[in-house]
């Protein structure tokens, strides 16, 4: 079991919340407020994250952390769900989408990426991640952060923002949280470009207008694949930290039409709906 959070009635649809690297069931605060008033939300701490601290994982560890998710959300009583994830719960939804098809009703990404398709990237990928999983093991938690925070990807912080997230990630534990960095690794992950292909869940793509390498990662992805884009502006990596309210009113209007109309296999969503 991992643990989670709970907002909204057991008796409405239900969505599940995956949070990024570093951080906790939390992070969906803003964003569950507004979505409990329809829907059952159910946020969960990852391996080696908030209250899931000492729940180790193998390597590679995405299909233990797949049956840990569906077994936390089985004693819920949930059989199904709409899934939502942000980065590295974005990668580990692809993972439970494929291995739990029937479980997932429609799957939302946030700046997560579908999978490294050379085995020279994946070796270079897994050469990084092992330095990032020594610094973790090595480094307080305080200097790991400030220096994480310091990558490309997180260049539409400002230093203020910056500092900001390094308060509220200081709690976090290096080692559990080196193995969960590793056990996921992207170079651990498997392809899954095509998962918009093979499951019948519809499957949208939300990216930060500022982010310019996952915006142009999802671009490239929904011209080989029935992806639906969906840039908010203003954004980075992290939308729905950076515009909750924008990314709320977005996941209602991207599941409205799912209420009412039945879910048909890579049934794609127009604009207009």
């Amino acid at each position: 079991m991992l643990s989670y959070r709970c907002q909204g009635q057991p008796n409405n649809p239900a969505i599940v919340l995956l949070h990024g690297f570093l951080g906790d069931k939390q992070d969906w605060l803003a964003v569950t407020e507004v979505l409990a008033e329809q829907y059952y939300c159910i946020s969960i701490d990852l391996p080696g994250h908030g209250d899931s601290l000492n729940q180790p994982l193998p390597t590679p560890g995405f299909e233990t952390c797949c049956e840990l998710i569906e077994q936390t959300v089985a004693t819920l009583g949930v059989k199904q769900y709409h899934l939502i994830g942000y980065s590295l719960g974005g990668r580990i939804a692809l993972h439970l989408a494929r291995r739990y098809p029937s479980c997932v009703l429609s799957l939302i990404l946030e700046s997560c990426h579908p999978g490294l398709q050379s085995e020279q990237d994946k070796a270079q990928r897994k050469i990084n991640d092992a330095q990032w999983g020594d610094k973790l093991a090595q480094l307080d938690i305080t200097t790991f952060l400030t220096q994480w925070y310091q990558q490309a990807v997180f260049a539409d912080l400002s230093n203020q923002q910056q500092q900001t997230m390094i308060k509220r990630r200081s709690g976090n534990q290096g080692v559990n949280l080196s193995n969960c960095y590793q056990a996921t690794s992207l170079a651990q992950q498997a392809d899954l470009w095509d998962t918009p292909a093979v499951i019948n869940a519809p499957c949208f793509f939300i990216a930060g207008s500022d982010d310019n390498k996952f915006l142009s990662l999802a671009t490239c992805w929904k011209q080989q694949y029935p992806l639906k884009l969906y840039p908010v502006n203003a954004s980075g990596h992290n939308v729905h930290s950076a515009a909750p309210d924008t990314f709320s009113q977005l996941v209602l209007r991207l599941l409205k039409p799912l209420a009412v109309n039945p879910i048909l296999p890579n049934r794609p969503l127009n604009d207009s709906e």
